[in-house]
């Protein structure tokens, strides 16, 4: 297969919509060529720390919407947060992902608090958040407060899609100002989206990798649609394995030096489908270092797997399986080899 290095829009809407096995697997081999020659064989493993699943949105196809009735609600305070972090280094860890809703009870004074908790006592670790939409000065104090990330998923990049997916109070240029926001301030950003969401076309996936050329972010996250009980979207089919991978394969292809996780979401359909991302591209597992009794309850979606494991039975089960597939466990920071836009001068 030559892929182009500047596709048409036509071009990629006939990847989108391939269903032919040659074209697929060749599509998977140019994602892993472009992956080895930028990344080697090295799948870098991140420290996964669900710390509350309150949250104020109501996304309409979120399980821990603000009007779920089926979510049952929990936050870790600071001292939890923090020996999650030690379990974590004690295990190999060199990167923490802080995730949750948008929880008010967590103001940003209180997330600067532990970030400083962490970072005094890591202060060579890699700090990730992903905690939604904030404003600049909030999103400015917690890079000076030690996080060097933030994962931010926009979810779809067109927005009569993005608004039959949200309440009438959320955004898509809100969501893209954040982003842009966070990649000038200088983070190591994220983005990421939906795959198989309700209402999409084949011309929103386009819109999507549009979005994220423009944006060039470090990280992109891309995870099939799964319906969540309970919510308005629930009776919704779920989203395809196959498209999925082959969104993860573009990605990789118009954005060879982003990190690309091999997703939960994609587990959870697909046995093998966090090694099937793997083979079409993808370089991140995320293990979950929540503590076991709350793991559960961070439901975004429907029959979430390894939510009963241990944090160190995680990794070796994922060790086991990258290892399998052919490639390297690296539990190093892994930065992104795209660099960073701006850098917010602190000190």
């Amino acid at each position: 297969m030559k892929f182009l290095t500047a596709p048409s829009d036509d071009e990629l809407l006939h990847y989108i919509t391939t269903e032919d096995p040659q074209e697929m697997e060749e599509l998977f081999a140019a994602a892993r060529a472009v992956r080895e020659e930028y990344y080697g064989l090295d799948v870098y493993f991140r420290g996964l720390i669900e710390f509350t699943n309150y949250c104020k949105n109501d996304c309409l196809y979120c399980g821990i919407r603000r009007s779920s009735p089926c979510a049952r609600r929990y936050r870790l305070d600071p001292a939890r947060i923090l020996e999650c972090c030690r379990i974590g280094d004690r295990l190999g860890f060199r990167t923490f992902v802080l995730q949750g809703g948008e929880d008010p009870w967590f103001t940003a004074e209180g997330i600067c608090r532990i970030l400083s908790l962490i970072r005094r006592e890591f202060p060579d670790h890699a700090i990730t958040l992903s905690i939604g939409e904030w404003d600049r000065g909030s999103y400015e104090d917690f890079f000076r407060a030690g996080a060097n990330r933030y994962l931010l998923r926009h979810e779809t990049a067109g927005e009569a899609h993005y608004n039959a997916l949200h309440p009438p109070d959320m955004k898509l240029s809100e969501r893209k100002e954040c982003l842009y926001t966070l990649r000038d301030i200088g983070f190591q950003t994220g983005a990421g989206f939906m795959v198989g969401s309700p209402f999409q076309t084949p011309e929103c996936l386009l819109a999507d990798l549009r979005f994220l050329q423009d944006l060039e972010p470090q990280m992109v996250g891309i995870g099939p649609f799964i319906p969540a009980e309970g919510t308005p979207l629930a009776a919704y089919p779920q989203g395809s394995v196959n498209l999925t991978l082959r969104m993860v394969a573009l990605t990789r292809l118009l954005l060879p030096r982003t990190l690309l996780p091999a997703t939960t979401a994609l587990g959870t359909l697909a046995g093998d489908g966090r090694e099937q991302a793997l083979m079409a591209g993808a370089n991140v597992v995320m293990p979950n270092l929540s503590p076991q009794n709350v793991r559960k309850f961070y439901s975004l979606y429907d029959n979430k797997i390894c939510t009963g494991d241990e944090a160190a039975e995680c990794i070796r089960c994922m060790s086991l399986r990258v290892r399998a597939t052919g490639f390297v466990p690296n539990m190093s920071r892994g930065d992104s080899k795209i660099p960073l836009r701006a850098e917010l001068r602190v000190g």
